[in-house]
């Protein structure tokens, strides 16, 4: 275990992965009614694990809660800058950006979905928890994971892996 931003992180007790957008947003939106407190829950409980952040994720976040008035642009700064202490981050690289090229040209994913999984399968995720992209399937040999699948709640995988 190791110490961030004054919490304990256990590296070894759960696979490497990572946010997505979506989830960032939903935390901080509580109109998004279960899923504003399920995403809250997942960001609470996922720096206590081995998650890493995408500087991707961090900046959309930033840009989709204060253009849609979810919260004001200083709120919303602050909690990136949160984030940014709190977790590990991954840059893209340009190997991060040929892969995301080749995955949208291909149809297998956006560019900014394959751009973000593509980042964090360079910082060693193996799972990325998102409602955007198809649940169970694989993308640049990260698993794809709709954390909100089972409707009523987190799923049995992201209860375990949260330790929850």
């Amino acid at each position: 275990m190791r110490s961030l931003g004054g919490m304990m992180r256990n590296e070894s007790a759960s696979p490497r992965f990572t946010l997505d957008t979506n989830l960032l947003v939903y935390s901080v939106d509580s109109a998004a009614g279960l899923r504003h407190d399920l995403s809250a829950e997942i960001a609470l409980w996922a720096v206590r694990q081995d998650c890493w952040l995408t500087f991707q994720a961090v900046s959309e976040f930033y840009a989709a809660v204060t253009r849609k008035r979810i919260v004001p642009a200083n709120i919303a700064a602050a909690r990136a800058n949160d984030w940014l202490t709190a977790f590990p981050c991954a840059a893209v690289s340009a190997e991060a950006v040929r892969k995301a090229l080749a995955d949208a040209v291909g149809r297998r994913a956006s560019y900014w979905d394959a751009l973000l999984v593509a980042t964090a399968a360079e910082a060693g995720c193996t799972l990325v928890l998102t409602e955007d992209l198809a649940d169970g399937t694989t993308l640049s040999g990260v698993e794809i994971h709709n954390p909100f699948a089972r409707g009523g709640g987190l799923t049995r995988r992201v209860q375990r892996l949260l330790q929850l």
